[in-house]
């Protein structure tokens, strides 16, 4: 029982520095994407999209499009936070706080997955903020 303890402590401590690689490679690629939209360099931002996004999309500029139209906080963000990762099976879920160009906070779930070596976007959901001070 004592080694099977020490042996889970092992791992855990290995798999540890491995998650922050994870997590600070997936916070690398959001940030770059959003760097990409600034610019409105959207073929640079769809190279960061999973390959079932540019199957929906078709095109960057389709894809910047919609990212303008239905995502402006992330277009244009004023302020980016990271929150943190969480395991889904073969996915990461990245949450990020976004501050858009008027002050308003915006919280979004990217989910992320691995292609050819790279962590890819497969998707961002506006999470509901919660109210404050209501």
């Amino acid at each position: 029982m004592k080694r099977r303890h020490l042996v889970l402590v092992a791992l855990s401590l290995l798999a540890a520095p491995l998650a922050h690689a994870q997590e600070t490679e997936i916070e690398s690629v959001i940030l770059d994407q959003i760097e990409a939209f600034r610019a409105d360099d959207f073929a640079a931002a769809f190279d960061h999209a999973s390959p079932g996004i540019k199957q929906l999309f078709g095109t960057p500029e389709r894809f910047g499009r919609m990212v303008r139209q239905g995502y402006p906080m992330v277009h244009r963000p004023a302020e980016v936070d990271f929150l943190g990762t969480r395991d889904a099976g073969n996915t990461r879920k990245q949450r990020v706080t976004m501050r858009d160009s008027g002050g308003a906070i915006h919280i979004l779930e990217y989910d992320m997955i691995e292609r050819d070596g790279r962590w890819r976007i497969d998707g961002v959901r506006l999470i509901e903020a919660p109210e404050v001070g209501a």
